[in-house]
C-alpha cells in the first residue's frame, strides 16, 4: 500500500473496553502509514475516541441496516455501502464473521487487501486483550507495537473548561456493565465518606446508563462544594473530564480503561473476570481483588490502596 496515498478501513464493534484495547492497533496503523487516510467504521459513540486521540481521519457509522445484506451469504448489497468499500486499500475487521460471508461479500465491492482481526480473545491463551487485537498487524509487518491504549487529547478551547478544578479532583466510576463486578454501593458510600473526612480530595462521580440510580443516591450524601456528578457524558467529553483529574477508582469497565488511557493513576476493584487479559494496561494502574470475592473487600484496604497510587504517582495524599 502506497502509504502516502492508501486509505486504511477498521472495522470495529464492541463495547467501550473492547474498543479502547484496539486502540493500540489504531495507533500501531497511524504511524506505520502516517499520511494514510485512516478511518474507523463503529459505534459513533465510541469510535469518537479515535478521532478526539487525533488517531483517524473519519468516523463513520456501523449502525446501518443496509449492512445486513454482508451478512447473508451471495446477499444482495446496497449500493452505497459497496462504493464505500470500495475506496479503501486495506480493510481490518475485528466483526464477528466466521464463516467469512462478511469478508467475501467485501470482497465483492473491492480489491483492497483484508485482514481478520479477532472479535473476541480466547481467554485460555491468557494474553492481554491489547496484545491480541495487534497480532492481525503482523501481515503488514508491524511487530512489537505499544500494547498500552493511550489518548492524547488535544488542548480544549478555555470556554469549554469551565467546570470547578481542583489539584485533588478524584475520578470515581461506582458501576460496571455488569452488577457482579460492582463493589457494593454501601462500601462505596463508606469510601466517599471517608475521602471527603480524612481527606482534602474533591470527587467527581462518572457513569452512565448502566448506574442507574446509583451514581444519583451515592451523590446525594455528599457536599455539593466537595463533589461533582458526570452521567451519561459523550465520551469525548468524559475522557476530557477525565484527563483533568489527578487519579481514578473504579471496577474492571470500559470507563476504567478510559481513565488509565489518558494517563490517570489508577486503582480498580477487581472481580472474576481475567485479570491477566481484561485489565487496564498501564503501569499507572493497580488492581485490587480480595480472594473471597470483591463484596468482601474492606474498605479501610481500598484507603490504604489508593494512598499507595497516590504517593507512587509522586503526589502524596494529605
Amino acid at each position: 500500500m502506497n502509504s502516502s496515498q492508501g486509505r486504511i478501513l477498521v472495522i470495529r464493534g464492541g463495547a467501550i473496553g473492547d474498543f479502547i484495547l484496539t486502540l493500540p492497533a489504531i495507533a500501531a496503523l497511524r504511524r506505520q502509514f502516517p499520511q494514510a487516510h485512516l478511518e474507523v467504521l463503529g459505534y459513533p459513540h465510541i469510535a469518537q475516541l479515535a478521532l478526539a486521540g487525533g488517531l483517524v481521519n473519519r468516523v463513520q457509522s456501523i449502525e446501518a441496516g443496509a449492512l445486513a445484506g454482508f451478512f447473508a451469504r451471495g446477499g444482495e448489497l446496497a449500493e452505497n455501502l459497496a462504493d464505500y468499500f470500495s475506496e479503501f486499500d486495506l480493510i481490518l475487521s475485528y466483526l464477528y464473521d466466521p464463516d467469512r460471508i462478511f469478508e467475501t461479500n467485501v470482497g465483492r465491492c473491492t480489491g483492497a487487501q483484508f485482514i481478520v482481526g479477532p472479535h473476541r480473545v480466547h481467554e485460555p491463551a491468557q494474553l492481554h486483550a491489547a496484545k491480541v487485537y495487534l497480532q492481525p498487524l503482523e501481515r503488514l509487518a508491524i511487530f512489537d507495537a505499544d500494547p498500552v491504549p493511550r489518548l492524547t487529547l488535544a488542548p480544549r478551547p478555555p470556554a469549554l473548561n469551565a467546570h470547578r478544578s481542583t489539584l485533588n479532583l478524584l475520578a470515581l466510576h461506582p458501576g460496571s456493565g455488569s452488577e457482579r463486578k460492582n463493589w457494593p454501593e454501601t462500601k462505596w458510600a463508606e469510601l466517599l465518606q471517608h475521602l471527603l473526612s480524612f481527606t482534602d480530595f474533591d470527587l467527581l462521580l462518572v457513569g452512565g446508563e448502566a448506574e442507574g440510580e446509583r451514581l444519583q443516591r451515592l451523590a446525594a450524601t455528599l457536599h455539593p462544594a466537595r463533589a461533582q456528578v458526570a452521567q451519561s457524558l459523550p465520551l469525548a467529553e468524559l475522557a476530557h473530564r477525565l484527563a483533568a483529574c489527578r487519579a481514578f477508582i473504579g471496577h474492571d469497565s470500559g470507563i476504567s480503561h478510559l481513565a488509565a488511557a489518558v494517563g490517570l493513576p489508577g486503582l480498580v476493584l477487581w472481580g472474576d473476570t481475567v485479570e491477566e487479559i481484561w485489565r487496564p494496561a498501564s503501569e499507572k494502574v493497580t488492581v485490587l481483588r480480595h480472594p473471597a470475592g470483591l463484596a468482601r473487600l474492606p474498605v479501610a484496604e481500598v484507603v490504604e490502596q489508593l494512598r499507595r497510587v497516590w504517593v507512587a504517582s509522586g503526589r502524596g495524599v494529605d
